[in-house]
């Protein structure tokens, strides 16, 4: 029997091709227009999204890119770009050359443009690994669906695992322990707030169970770090429109904790495998304004893993336990 070829598709969600309202239109129109992200009907959504929405937020969502765009382009798909790269080099030198390629649910490198480039290599068996830590249907579903599309109408799909979560995963706390007390032994040790991307919370109650998997994982984390329960809490970031998301909400936490005693505050996104716009203006810039608007001292972002040896001996470690020999 001939031995399958096999390879390796981390998935992002995606980004802009450049920090310009027009970039941002083309993203933001096929991002929003995902049923999995906005489940509203299409007939009420898109007139909104097209006459609204996109005309409002697009040239200000801009300028918030430009805030954190990095010269090589933008952080998600540079950082993300290397980590595949950086993973592939490692699985070659023990002995696995599997393709490791990165792919967009939307916008470029598009899971169709990824999979045509591995199909024609002579691929027959393939891993897909959602960079989410936390399972949701706004996200890893959306994977899902997405290569479905892109199977629709081959003669012939290859043999397939895919990675839905792996939130509790004790190679990713280890790593995200890591992260967290390298940043103290640099900067000191502060309060410890994880924010995750929130999640409309009837989404929840429909029985996604991404918050139950945030809660495993800041709670796995606290215990990785040995911290008190005084000294960490969570909350959700990023809400969208008028509707309840999952609480307590990042910005209202952060406003309060000064408050509370907590003057000296760092923050993690445990979430994003890399940093991106919601990680690096909304929480480094942004949440240190809020905290000290709110009387706050210190303030600090804990970087995504990114690239970085831990995440890629993580991803390894995943990928060959599925790809078992």
């Amino acid at each position: 029997m001939q031995q399958s070829k096999r390879a390796v598709i981390l998935v992002n969600l995606g980004t802009p091709t450049a920090p310009t309202a027009s970039a941002v239109r083309t993203f933001l129109r096929e991002f929003l227009s995902d049923r999995r992200v906005v489940d509203l009907t299409p007939w009420l959504w898109q007139p909104l999204l097209e006459g609204i929405i996109l005309p409002l937020r697009c040239r200000r969502v801009a300028d918030n890119y430009l805030r954190i765009w990095l010269a090589t382009g933008s952080p998600l798909a540079v950082y993300s770009q290397q980590l595949a790269q950086d993973v592939e080099c490692a699985l070659r030198a023990s002995g696995r050359p599997w393709p490791v390629r990165l792919a967009m649910t939307y916008g470029q490198p598009s899971l169709a443009r990824v999979w045509d480039e591995l199909a024609a290599q002579g691929v027959t068996e393939v891993l897909i690994l959602p960079l989410y830590p936390q399972y949701s249907s706004t996200t890893t579903a959306s994977v899902w669906d997405a290569w479905g599309r892109v199977q629709a109408s081959r003669p012939q799909v290859p043999a397939l695992q895919f990675v839905a979560d792996y939130h509790a995963e004790p190679a990713y706390i280890a790593a995200l322990a890591h992260s967290v007390r390298a940043h103290w032994q640099q900067h000191g040790q502060g309060h410890l707030l994880m924010s995750f991307h929130g999640i409309p919370e009837r989404y929840a109650q429909q029985g996604d169970p991404y918050p139950q998997q945030c809660g495993q994982t800041a709670s796995l984390l606290a215990q990785a770090l040995a911290l008190p329960a005084n000294d960490w809490s969570m909350s959700f970031q990023s809400r969208f429109g008028r509707e309840p998301w999952l609480q307590p909400y990042t910005d209202v936490t952060l406003g309060q904790l000064p408050a509370q005693g907590k003057r000296r505050v760092d923050v993690i996104c445990p979430g994003f495998a890399a940093d991106c716009l919601e990680t690096l203006e909304e929480i480094a810039i942004g949440g240190a304004e809020l905290f000290h608007a709110a009387g706050g001292e210190t303030y600090h972002y804990i970087p995504a893993l990114n690239a970085e040896p831990v995440q890629r001996d993580m991803l390894i470690q995943l990928i060959t336990q599925r790809f078992a020999c």
